[in-house]
């Protein structure tokens, strides 16, 4: 019975082209079910052939899965030292022209209110921020509300307030502008359209119904460049995989990452190295430098920028390499190149990686061929840094006492 019910439902179904057999057997099988209202359970081979078991029908069970943290160079991916903004102050608003309507009051004159002004944008130095990534390339100031009748001024554009971090450098055209190296000290950039005048304003004797209201003018617009030097007192200057970043660690709470392959740091590190009087002197990594930076070689001349803020500089030698009183020379050519006089400021020489055994044999030939101080350390293993921490605050002190006196306000951290 149930057979032939079966093929008279197949007779009754016209099955398209892209009905396979097994969909058409599956639907029969339910409609004599919900027909006949009874139980049926197909056998092995029709499970097999109606049942798909190629994708998963449960729910994806979900773990509490913790967030791996980020790697040191996926931190410091996010460091910007340069932007190109463009700043568009606010417009001011239209005056307007209105007459009082009021009963009893057949003359009642103008009453037309000014435009607000339209907002400016400043930019401002904060000690707290430490990147130029929060800057966007475009910043638009609000404009001023039009005035209204019965002498209502226009609300002025709210500021818009740009905050970096000490010691960038706003340039236009390749022209420095401003310098903001402390704390809280602002710059406007661009300064808002004055609002436009009303009816009421161009009242006078002469005229008493003046019908005359002037728009708001256009806020200024501006493309400024802005470069980030790092604040510091020293800094490190060497050849990539030269032992700065393991250096840096080792002398001042900085933790850049360190590894055995060249050009491991990406940006510029700044520690701070505290003595036991409480005074704290900044150190910055500044990444390896190669022969041809001031050509943009390399990691170029972006990062270049960031000693020039600084007071003395330590040269890290590598006495692992075959000549390293030639890198030395390498390094002042290059500093030259980029800013003449550069290489002649309060310096130290540092001889690294002294746990070698053949940088003990190179380290008398490097005393040789150099007059400034040399001081050998390992930073691998700390041996000697104390000399260069000590040597370090003679030169901080000096420059307090010397070039601080000499610019009115010295540099400190």
């Amino acid at each position: 019975m149930m057979s032939v019910t079966m093929l008279a439902t197949l007779r009754r179904v016209k099955s398209p082209r892209w009905l396979s057999p097994d969909i058409l057997l599956g639907y029969t099988l339910g409609q004599d079910i919900r027909r006949n209202g009874s139980s049926f359970s197909p056998g092995p081979a029709a499970c097999r052939r109606t049942v798909s078991t190629s994708c998963s029908l449960h729910a994806k069970v979900r773990g509490n899965h913790q967030k791996r943290e980020l790697s040191e160079k996926k931190l410091t991916r996010h460091f910007i030292d340069h932007r190109r903004v463009k700043l568009v102050a606010g417009s001011g608003g239209k005056g307007a022209c209105t007459f009082h309507s009021e009963p009893r009051k057949e003359w009642g004159g103008p009453d037309g209110g000014n435009g607000g002004d339209g907002g400016s944008i400043i930019i401002k130095a904060d000690k707290f921020v430490k990147s130029l990534a929060q800057v966007v390339p475009f910043y638009k100031g609000d404009d001023g509300q039009s005035g209204s009748s019965k002498n209502c001024y226009g609300k002025n554009g709210s500021t818009t307030y740009i905050t970096v971090p000490l010691g960038t450098v706003v340039k236009e055209e390749g022209k420095i502008v401003v310098d903001l190296s402390e704390h809280g000290q602002e710059f406007i950039a661009v300064f808002g359209g004055a609002g436009g005048k009303g009816n009421r304003f161009f009242l006078s004797n002469e005229i008493r119904a003046p019908i005359k209201a002037t728009p708001g003018a256009m806020g200024e617009e501006r493309v400024l460049h802005m470069e980030l030097r790092t604040m510091a007192h020293a800094g490190l200057v060497g050849f990539p995989n030269a032992g700065k970043s393991s250096l840096l660690r080792v002398i001042s709470n900085a933790r850049p990452a360190v590894a055995a392959y060249p050009f491991t740091t990406l940006n510029p590190h700044v520690g701070i190295v505290n003595y036991r009087d409480h005074e704290q002197i900044a150190v910055a990594d500044i990444p390896g430098i190669i022969r041809g930076a001031h050509l943009n070689r390399g990691l170029g001349i972006s990062f270049l920028r960031h000693i020039e803020r600084c007071r003395f500089l330590l040269y890290v030698l590598d006495l692992s390499a075959p000549e390293p009183w030639t890198q030395l020379q390498h390094l002042r050519y290059e500093l030259d190149q980029y800013e003449p006089g550069l290489s002649l400021r309060p310096q130290a020489i540092i001889a690294n990686k002294m746990d070698l055994p053949e940088a003990r044999e190179k380290l008398e030939t490097l005393k040789s061929h150099v007059t400034q101080r040399v001081i050998p350390v390992s930073a691998l293993t700390g041996h000697n840094t104390e000399e260069l921490i000590l040597h370090l605050r003679e030169m901080y002190d000096g420059y307090l006492q010397g070039e601080g006196s000499e610019e009115g306000k010295p540099t400190r951290w």
